[in-house]
C-alpha cells in the first residue's frame, strides 16, 4: 500500500534523483507524439515478410523472418527513414496482446517479476512487487537479461529479445560509458496492452536525434515457446546473447585459493585492513573502519562483516594473530552489539555499526531496529561462532534472548514488520512488508538449542514467506541506504529456504529455493557478449572479457538500485548456491552464472592486497572504503570452491555447511567439524605455504584426515580447456615433524609424484584428489 507520503523521503537522496529520472516523460512512456498504424503495405517470399507504412514524420519498413537455428523465434528487421528534422525512436510492433486474466507470469529481468498487475506505482515500479499497471520504459544500464517476457496461463512464453550489439557498450574504448541508454524495455505497448516491447533509440538520447533523410535501422527477435520465463531467459541468455560460450574467454592471473592466503595477510594487518580496538562499556571491541556513508557518521564508523569467515580462518589457518588479536574483540564487538536489558528491544542487535567519536551503535540510515538485523547481527553471527564454541553458555543465552525477542515481534500471520522506531517504537516503512528471510534466524536458534518452539516458528515465517514472496515474485532488499530495493536477500531467501527444506525433508521448501534462485538469475547481468576487443582501463589495456559485466550480480537493481550508477559487484555470494541448485536441476544457466562471476575477474582484484573491488565502476582500486569486504570475499570463494568440489565428486568431497553470511547473500561457512573425502574424515586446513602452483587456472584445496595420517590434495580445473599442473608442497607447514610418504592419485589408485612434487593433468572443469601419507 502507498501510504501517501513523500516517496523516497529525503534522506534517501540517492534514490530521489534516480526516481525524478525514473519518472520523467520518456521513462513512464509518455513523452512526445506517438504515431500507431498498421502497416499499408506487405511482400512476401518463401520465409519473408515485409510490411511498411508511410506517415507524415517518417516511413518505416519492417521484415520479418523466420530462424532456421531457433524456428520458434522470428527475426525481425526495422528501418525508419525521418521526413523531418526531430527526435526520434521506434517501438517494435505489435506481436500479440495478452489479456491480462490470461497472463501468468511476466517480468522484465532486473527490473520486475510477478504473477499478477500492481496498482501501487511505488510497489510496481519501485521494488518490482508485480507487474506495472502501466507501460513504463526500462533503461538497458538495469536489464539483467535483454528481454521483456510474458507467460500465459496456457503454458505459452513469448519474449522481445533484441539482437547483440544493439545495446550500448558499458566501457567503450577507454571510458566508462554504462550510465549510456540505447534501448528502451516494456512489458506493455504504448496503448497499454500487456505485449513484450522494445524501443530504440530512447528518446531524447544521443541517438534518437535525427536529422530529414537519416535512418534508424535495428534488428531484434520475437521468441514464442510452449514453457514458461525461465526457460525464454534461458534462451536469451544462452541462445541469443552465447553468454554459456563466454565462459571459453575466461581465465585466471591468480587462483581463488591464492587469493584467500593473500587475503589472510591483509586481514591480519591492522594498517592495511583498518583494524580498531575501542573501549565501550568495559570491553575492548574490534572492528575495521567503514569509510562509507553512515547517519552520524564522522569518518568514525566501524563494523565486522562475515563472523563464519573469520572463525573458519582462524580454524583453517590456526594463525595466533587471528586467534589472539582479532576474534576476542570481534567477539566483544558481537556481545556489546546486542542489547540485553529488559524492554521492547532486548536481544535485539542495537546497529550494524559503532561510531567511535560518539561511542554508540547505529543503524546504516536511521534510528529504528529491524527485525531482520536481528536474524543477521545476533542470530546468524552468534550462531555461526557458536559452530566453533559449541560449549559457550554465554553464546546460547545470547542466542536464546535473540529468538525469544524474534518470536515475541512475530505477527499472526507469520510475518514480520520491516522496522521499529528507536524512540517510539511504533512500526515504520509501512509502505513495504519484510519479503526478507527474517525467520532464519529462528532455524539458527533450533539447531543450536534444539527447542521446539524456535522451528514452529520458522515454519509459520517460512510458509508466510512461500505464499507472499517466492508464489508471487515480490520481494524487499536489506541496504538501508538504498530504502530496501530489492537486493541479494532475494538469493539469501533461497538457501534459507533450502536450508530449511534439508531441516524439514518438505518438499515445498525445496520447490520454493529452486523458484526463488531462478527467479535470482534475473539479478545477474548476461549481456552484453564478451569479446577479446582491446579497451584501455586507466591506462591498461584489458581485453573486453576482463572487464565484462556478463556474469556479475547487482548489489541491487531495478529503477534505483546502485547497479544505475555504479553497474553490478564482485561479491558474487550467489556462487555457491547457483553450484548447490545445478546439482539440483541440472539446469546449466545455474552453472554458468556461477564461473561466469568466480573465474576470471582479476581486473578487479588490487595487486598489493588481492582484495577486489566492490562496484564494477571501481575496477581494480581494491575494498576503498570497504576493507571488511575482505572477509565477505573469503567466504564467498570457499563457499563456491567447496560446493564445485561436492559437485565435481558426486558428493565424495563433502564439508558440512555453516549458516548464511548477514546481509550480502547465500553463501555458508566451514571448517567447523570434519568433513569427508572419499570416505576419510578429515579437516579443511589452510597454511601460508603448504602447497605452491605454477597454474593460477588450477584451485587447490587442502585437508588433513582427522588422524592426521593423510593430506588431501583437491585440485580443480576453472577453465573448460585441459590444464596442466606443477604442485610443490611442504607437509612442515602443517606440523615440522611431518614427512611424505606414498602418494597416489585417489581416482585411479596411481602412485604418483616424488617426495614434495607432483603434476597433474586436468580435463576441463576437471578434479583431480591426491591422498598424501603422513609419517613422522
Amino acid at each position: 500500500m502507498n501510504t501517501g507520503g513523500i516517496f523516497p523521503e529525503p534522506i534517501y537522496h540517492y534514490q530521489k534523483d534516480m526516481w525524478e529520472r525514473a519518472t520523467n516523460g520518456v521513462a513512464m512512456n509518455t513523452a512526445g507524439n506517438a504515431y500507431h498504424f498498421y502497416p499499408s503495405a506487405l511482400t512476401a517470399t518463401d520465409n519473408t515478410i515485409e510490411l511498411s507504412h508511410t506517415t507524415e514524420v517518417a516511413d518505416i519498413k519492417s521484415t520479418w523472418t523466420t530462424d532456421k537455428a531457433s524456428p520458434t523465434d522470428i527475426i525481425v528487421d526495422q528501418l525508419l527513414i525521418a521526413k523531418q528534422d526531430g527526435y526520434f525512436s521506434l517501438a517494435s510492433p505489435a506481436l500479440m496482446n495478452v489479456a491480462v486474466e490470461e497472463m501468468a507470469w511476466a517480468t522484465v529481468p532486473g527490473y520486475f517479476q510477478g504473477n499478477e498487475i500492481q496498482n501501487d506505482t511505488v510497489l510496481a515500479y519501485a521494488y518490482g512487487q508485480g507487474v506495472p499497471s502501466f507501460p513504463a520504459l526500462f533503461p538497458e544500464r538495469c536489464a539483467s537479461t535483454l528481454a521483456s517476457i510474458i507467460d500465459t496461463k496456457d503454458s505459452l512464453s513469448i519474449a522481445v529479445i533484441p539482437e547483440p550489439g544493439l545495446g550500448r557498450d558499458p566501457w567503450k574504448n577507454d571510458t566508462i560509458t554504462h550510465a549510456d541508454c540505447n534501448l528502451g524495455i516494456s512489458h506493455m505497448s504504448r496503448k497499454g496492452n500487456l505485449s513484450p516491447t522494445l524501443y530504440y533509440p530512447v528518446l531524447g538520447e544521443k541517438l534518437s536525434k535525427l536529422a530529414a533523410g537519416d535512418t534508424v535501422r535495428y534488428r531484434f527477435r520475437y521468441s514464442v515457446r510452449k514453457g514458461n520465463w525461465f526457460e525464454s531467459l534461458n534462451h536469451a541468455a544462452n541462445g541469443v546473447y552465447q553468454f554459456d560460450d563466454a565462459l571459453v574467454l575466461r581465465k585466471n592471473k591468480q587462483s581463488l585459493t591464492n587469493r584467500i592466503e593473500q587475503m589472510h595477510y591483509y586481514l591480519t594487518d591492522p594498517k592495511t585492513s583498518l583494524w580498531n580496538i575501542e573501549m565501550y562499556q568495559g570491553l575492548k571491541i574490534g572492528g575495521q573502519s567503514y569509510l562509507g556513508g553512515v547517519v552520524g557518521s564522522n569518518n568514525d564508523a566501524m563494523k565486522n562483516a562475515d563472523y563464519g569467515a573469520m572463525w573458519m580462518l582462524a580454524k583453517a589457518t590456526g594463525d595466533p594473530k587471528l586467534i589472539q588479536n582479532v576474534l576476542p574483540y570481534a567477539l566483544n564487538f558481537k556481545l556489546v552489539q546486542q542489547q540485553d536489558e529488559p524492554g521492547f528491544f532486548q536481544g535485539a542487535a542495537v546497529g550494524q555499526y559503532y561510531l567511535r567519536k560518539s561511542k554508540k551503535f547505529v543503524e546504516e540510515w536511521g534510528e529504528f531496529v529491524e527485525p531482520v538485523s536481528l536474524t543477521y547481527y545476533t542470530m546468524l553471527d552468534v550462531g555461526n561462532i557458536l559452530l566453533f564454541d559449541s560449549t559457550n553458555a554465554m553464546l546460547k543465552q545470547r542466542l536464546r534472548l535473540g529468538a525469544d525477542r524474534l518470536i515475541d515481534w512475530q505477527q499472526e500471520d507469520g510475518s514480520w514488520k520491516v522496522a521499529y522506531d528507536r524512540q517510539t517504537k511504533k512500526p515504520l516503512f509501512e509502505d513495504i512488508r519484510d519479503l526478507r528471510p527474517t525467520f532464519y534466524g529462528l532455524i539458527v536458534a533450533y539447531k543450536m538449542l534444539k527447542d521446539e518452539k524456535y522451528l514452529l516458528a520458522a515454519k509459520k515465517g517460512a510458509d508466510w514467506m512461500v505464499t507472499n514472496a517466492v508464489d508471487r515474485g515480490h520481494f524487499l532488499g536489506v541496504c538501508g541506504d538504498a530504502r530496501y530495493a530489492p537486493d541479494f536477500a532475494t538469493g539469501q531467501t533461497a538457501q534459507a529456504l533450502l536450508d530449511f527444506y534439508e531441516l524439514t525433508k518438505e518438499k515445498k521448501y525445496l520447490d520454493a529455493a529452486i523458484k526463488t534462485a531462478r527467479i535470482y538469475t534475473t539479478s545477474i547481468y548476461t549481456h552484453p557478449v564478451p569479446s577479446t576487443e582491446i579497451k584501455h582501463v586507466e591506462g591498461v589495456e584489458r581485453e573486453d572479457w576482463e572487464i565484462a559485466q556478463a556474469g556479475l550480480s547487482f548489489e541491487h537493481g531495478g529503477i534505483f538500485g546502485s547497479a544505475q550508477r555504479h553497474g553490478p559487484i564482485q561479491l558474487a555470494s550467489h556462487a555457491g548456491l547457483f553450484i548447490r541448485m545445478f546439482a539440483l536441476t541440472k539446469d546449466s544457466l545455474f552453472l554458468t552464472m556461477a564461473r561466469s562471476g568466480a573465474v576470471g575477474r582479476d581486473a578487479f582484484v588490487d595487486d598489493k592486497t588481492s582484495v577486489a573491488s566492490y562496484y564494477w565502476q571501481a575496477m581494480n582500486r581494491g575494498a576503498g572504503p570497504y576493507p571488511h569486504h575482505a572477509w565477505w570475499q573469503i567466504g564467498w570463494i570457499t563457499d563456491y570452491l567447496m560446493a564445485e568440489a561436492e559437485m565435481r565428486s558426486n558428493t565424495q568431497i563433502k564439508f558440512p555447511r555453516g549458516f548464511v553470511t548477514p546481509k550480502v547473500g547465500p553463501h555458508q561457512s566451514y571448517g567447523f567439524e570434519p568433513g569427508k573425502v572419499y570416505g576419510v574424515p578429515a579437516e579443511f586446513v589452510i597454511r601460508q605455504g603448504l602447497i605452491l602452483s605454477d597454474n593460477p587456472n588450477v584451485e587447490t584445496i587442502t585437508a588433513i584426515s582427522v588422524d592426521k595420517k593423510k593430506l588431501f590434495l583437491i585440485l580443480m580445473n576453472d577453465v573448460p580447456a585441459k590444464q596442466q599442473v606443477s604442485i610443490r608442497y611442504d607437509l612442515t607447514k602443517i606440523d615440522p615433524s611431518y614427512k611424505v610418504g606414498s602418494v597416489r592419485e585417489l581416482t585411479s589408485k596411481k602412485l604418483v609424484g616424488t617426495s614434495g612434487t607432483l603434476n597433474a593433468a586436468l580435463d576441463g572443469y576437471g578434479l583431480q584428489v591426491f591422498e598424501i601419507l603422513i609419517t613422522n
